[in-house]
């Protein structure tokens, strides 16, 4: 699975864990909704200053937000939903 892809699907997955609107991330992060929107779409790679800006957000070390991207490209039977 696409890295993006993955990452975008992770992101989606905390930020409705957290029961946050894409606009309540972005607050918490101090990143743009729309710039949310379209990573969890996958159609842009993050940044290592993004990751780290969302993983404080998450109240987790960034390496643990990687790791749950790792994970989620490496699942077998993953597609791109579109």
């Amino acid at each position: 699975m696409d890295p993006a892809v993955a990452f975008g699907r992770v992101l989606r997955r905390l930020r409705n864990k957290a029961n946050w609107t894409q606009e309540e991330l972005g607050f918490e992060a101090d990143l743009r909704r729309t710039y949310i929107s379209i990573l969890e779409l996958g159609e842009q790679q993050p940044t290592l200053r993004t990751i780290f800006k969302l993983s404080r957000a998450f109240g987790m070390p960034a390496h643990e937000l990687v790791r749950q991207v790792e994970t989620e490209a490496s699942t077998p039977g993953r597609s791109r939903k579109r």
